[in-house]
């Protein structure tokens, strides 16, 4: 699931991102209402993480100026308020969940699983194949020309978002962002060794090469001729 994040407390927002990211799926994040709201209606999320207490605009206002604007992302929102009112209010306002901290971060993964499954979130394709090469999401597997390949969390992650943007360029802003969940540059050589170890992986032995770096640009997965290697 690409997933986003509203949460004002940095500490809160880093342990969801790297527990989300853990666990295979994408994640961004914002920091104000304002900023969160802009996210959710101008990208694509299967599912939304809302804190009820944001500044400039609280969680309440952000779920309501979705639904205002017929945005149906579903959202699961996060408060310290528990109270049978205060969980009503935040369903009345658009919520299709609410949480109360502190709670557990399984119980957090299942509920948004739910919510994406009850179809309100755009459905991923299960397997995602380029050539033959197979990555099937559910049970975490890859294969090419039949052959299993063994990859880590990240190098999964990394071919995930080739794999669905294939055929394009993905950046290395986007890779950054969305497997590493940096919004800047860290400067260091962390792409290119993931890359490296992800080519050596889904590429050596097997004909034709698939993955390919666009000098300048980022990295695409196919089997376009006249890219850099």
């Amino acid at each position: 699931m690409r997933l986003l994040i509203i949460e004002d407390d940095a500490e809160a927002a880093a342990y969801l991102a790297r527990g989300l990211r853990e666990s295979g799926h994408t994640a961004d994040h914002a920091a104000r209402g304002v900023d969160g709201l802009h996210l959710a209606t101008s990208e694509s999320y299967d599912a939304a993480i809302v804190d009820r207490m944001l500044p400039d605009l609280d969680g309440l206002a952000v779920v309501a100026a979705l639904r205002e604007a017929g945005n149906r992302l579903p959202v699961l929102i996060l408060s310290a308020l528990g109270t049978v009112d205060d969980r009503v209010k935040g369903l009345r306002a658009g919520g299709d969940d609410y949480l109360v901290k502190p709670f557990a971060f399984a119980e957090l993964l299942a509920r948004l699983e739910s919510l994406a499954r009850r179809g309100g979130a755009q459905p991923q394709e299960p397997v995602l194949t380029v050539a033959d090469l197979k990555l099937d999401r559910m049970a975490r597997s890859v294969t090419r020309a039949g052959r299993t390949i063994d990859l880590k969390p990240r190098e999964f992650q990394i071919l995930e978002l080739l794999l669905r943007h294939a055929g394009q360029v993905v950046t290395r802003t986007m890779l950054l962002e969305q497997v590493w969940g940096y919004h800047f540059d860290p400067q260091t050589a962390v792409i290119d060794v993931q890359i490296s170890r992800l080519r050596q992986k889904i590429d050596k032995g097997f004909d034709p090469p698939l993955l390919h770096t666009v000098r300048g640009a980022g990295y695409r997965l196919g089997t376009a001729h006249g890219l850099d290697r």
